[in-house]
């Protein structure tokens, strides 16, 4: 393995830590015979890293494609296959309803169909008729008979008459001569995170609609300059991802980043101020819960030049004349419902406390959430951030420095208990 590969693996290593909503919770992950297999090893171990009690079950086909001993040596525990063991009791009843969730990754087409018929013929076909929870299929096919009439009707009936969630599938690479389409199944941390929104549902968050705004704005000088900031889009990223993660109708608008969308929700991408601005007001009568993590311009060129500025016309100066850009928040509050939960960011290099108090004021937030950008680790482009929570009403909270990630689950924390949007007007 190279030098850069292994630094990618750490870093993920790294990430992977016992954590909500995965910590504790017991996953049945079974396993059927494709060639993406290979990645529920994976799948396995992520699960396993992050907390969850992993008990894999393995159809005969499988055994074909992955080794028993591959998921024991990741998860710690045994492996099973055998629908007529018992353990206490016949093993697919301790199995189906000790489970807080169960996933089939991959799904094949065969699983699928037995699955829609209410087959009992193995082990993993008898827990998914016998369990009471969460049940996610992750298809994996060739597009071909993933597109099938058959297969559809089998997907729609086990989505909309039993009840189950499906997870992909993705369009890219196939096995090796089925060439590129529809059917790939989603990658291990993409599945991870439909386990997690599958048993960290909050009943404040579930099925409401939540906007988040992300990312810095750039603003023209010319068609190859611009005024923008140092803002990864991290934050907001992040709170995006902790929404969906509750079960909440998430919507991210962010500015320009370098981040992959998060699984599951929607992502529009804006460039300028004004941009994010018309999405906004697009979306915030609709929302539940309003975010406003962006990093907005908040100044543009009042005339940028349409073709690029040369060095050697500008005399040794270049003036630009500037004008004020839209307030984002403070536009999308007047839109907003009378339920709807506001929570506002606020960077500041000097006297945080007051910076924070007047925004909260100002734009009549619910909360403000402040952090210095002087201090190391908590401001642009870090992964890390140390913040003080401002609540109407006065109340003031100080968070230690911690990843963003953590962060998110605070403020959702904090914000699920102020009772606001959680039933509809």
């Amino acid at each position: 393995m190279g030098a850069e590969s292994q630094t990618a693996s750490a870093v993920r290593d790294r990430a992977l830590t016992p954590r909500p909503p995965w910590a504790g919770k017991r996953v049945v992950l079974g396993v059927t015979g494709g060639i993406a297999a290979y990645k529920a090893v994976q799948l396995a171990r992520d699960l396993t890293s992050l907390g969850a009690i992993v008990d894999v079950i393995l159809t005969r086909a499988a055994q074909s494609f992955v080794s028993p001993l591959s998921f024991e040596g990741v998860t710690g525990r045994a492996v099973h296959a055998d629908l007529f063991a018992v353990k206490d009791r016949a093993l697919h009843l301790h199995l189906s309803e000790g489970a807080d969730v169960v996933v089939v990754a991959p799904a094949t087409a065969d699983l699928i169909a037995r699955a829609a018929q209410g087959s009992a013929d193995d082990l993993l076909a008898a827990v998914l008729l016998s369990t009471a929870s969460p049940v996610i299929l992750a298809p994996a096919m060739n597009h071909q008979m993933y597109s099938h009439p058959q297969t559809q009707r089998n997907l729609a009936h086990c989505r909309d008459v039993c009840g189950y969630q499906l997870a992909g599938p993705a369009t890219g690479p196939l096995a090796v001569g089925e060439g590129v389409g529809e059917g790939r199944m989603l990658e291990p941390e993409e599945i991870c995170d439909h386990v997690g929104r599958a048993i960290g549902t909050d009943p404040a968050l579930k099925d409401r609609k939540v906007l988040v705004t992300a990312g810095p704005t750039y603003e023209a000088i010319d068609p190859v300059r611009f005024l923008g900031n140092r803002s990864s889009g991290r934050m907001g990223f992040a709170l995006a991802r902790e929404a969906w993660l509750r079960g909440g109708e998430v919507t991210l608008i962010t500015g320009p980043s370098s981040l992959d969308s998060p699984v599951g929700l929607r992502t529009v991408r804006v460039r300028t101020a004004e941009e994010m601005l018309a999405v906004v007001e697009a979306e915030a009568g609709e929302a539940d819960y309003l975010f406003f993590s962006a990093a907005v311009s908040d100044f543009r060129l009042a005339d940028p030049a349409a073709e690029k500025i040369k060095r050697r016309d500008l005399g040794g100066a270049l003036t630009l004349t500037l004008v004020e850009n839209p307030d984002i928040a403070e536009r999308a509050m007047r839109l907003r419902k009378s339920r709807t939960v506001s929570v506002g960011f606020a960077l500041e290099t000097e006297d945080l406390r007051r910076g924070a108090l007047e925004k909260l004021e100002a734009k009549d937030l619910d909360m403000v959430v402040a952090n210095d950008a002087t201090e190391e680790g908590a401001g642009f482009d870090v992964p890390t951030n140390r913040v003080t929570l401002f609540f109407r009403g006065g109340e003031e909270e100080s968070l230690p420095l911690q990843s963003k990630e953590s962060l998110a689950r605070e403020v959702f924390d904090r914000v699920a208990r102020m009772g606001h949007g959680v039933a509809p007007e």
